[in-house]
């Protein structure tokens, strides 16, 4: 059994996706997001959408996950839902998470890819190894590849994975130091958006503001040419374009969105593959937010 004997799992999870994000362009965004922080704690394995109870402790109270900061929970429940309808226990969480991170792409003007299936869930969680392996906003070039090295992502793929940033948004929790604090940025956009974002640490936390300024709902390569016009939102962001070893890679994205198109795909298939349970490990939930 598995996603292959489910004929229609990729126009059901499509569909779900394609009504979650004409309704809330930025879902697409989210739901990309929640795969990432899926695969890079233990692999894809849907361990990112298990609910705490009392006797389990998941991933979504660790520090790149909490206060709802990782969201689009309801849309995959409602994929899943819409699964189990047309073939039950058939199709893993962790499956319609690569699906429906590609289709939020694709509906949002970006690359599509197949999907490889088979993947399935895990039993278990790892609030630790969240805490340890999400890199956070503020890191340094040297940290934010050594956390790709350590899912088996190259520092050239992490440029290209960074590019999923062309889409969504952040919280003035996450950029306040970077357009406070830094340099590498350029004053007129640090001072737009200082606006909406008090330097006192407390005020206006949750703010949001765009992670890509010119087309904030396009999956496009203007990411990279707002990096390279000292416009990165995120210290993380900004660090792949400061002098260091992506500039050239980072130009080169900027001016060539076809050649940003196919390293992204090629490492999301990369990431989509990272330490996956197959066979008879873990199972297949029949809601993805608990065991079952």
């Amino acid at each position: 059994m598995g996603a292959s004997s489910c004929p229609n799992v990729e126009q059901i999870v499509y569909n779900t996706m394609k009504q979650a994000v004409s309704k809330e362009p930025r879902m697409g965004a989210s739901i990309l997001r929640l795969f990432f922080h899926d695969c890079f704690v233990n692999g894809c394995d849907a361990s990112v959408l298990l609910d705490d109870t009392p006797t389990f402790t998941g991933e979504k109270t660790a520090k790149a996950n909490a206060n709802n900061s990782i969201r689009g929970f309801e849309v995959i429940d409602a994929i899943k839902c819409n699964l189990e309808a047309a073939c039950p226990q058939t199709v893993s969480c962790a499956d319609i998470l690569a699906l429906a991170s590609r289709d939020g792409v694709r509906l949002l003007g970006g690359p599509t890819w197949k999907v490889p299936l088979g993947r399935r869930d895990a039993r278990t969680a790892s609030l630790s190894l969240a805490n340890q392996n999400l890199p956070p906003p503020r890191s340094s070039l040297a940290n934010l590849t050594s956390l790709f090295a350590r899912q088996n992502l190259n520092i050239n793929e992490m440029t290209a994975l960074s590019g999923g940033h062309t889409i969504g948004l952040a919280r003035c929790i996450n950029f306040r130091p970077h357009i406070y604090n830094d340099t590498d940025i350029d004053p007129t956009f640090a001072a737009t958006r200082q606006a909406n974002c008090p330097k006192q640490a407390g005020n206006g936390d949750f703010n949001l503001a765009p992670l890509d300024r010119q087309t904030p709902n396009k999956f496009d390569n203007d990411y990279f040419q707002n990096l390279v016009q000292k416009r990165g939102l995120l210290h993380s962001d900004q660090e792949l374009y400061n002098g260091g070893s992506q500039d050239s890679l980072v130009k080169k994205y900027s001016t060539n969105q076809a050649v940003f198109f196919q390293d992204f795909v090629a490492a999301m298939i990369k990431m989509g593959n990272i330490k996956l349970l197959t066979g008879t490990k873990g199972e297949i939930r029949k809601n993805c937010r608990v065991i079952n």
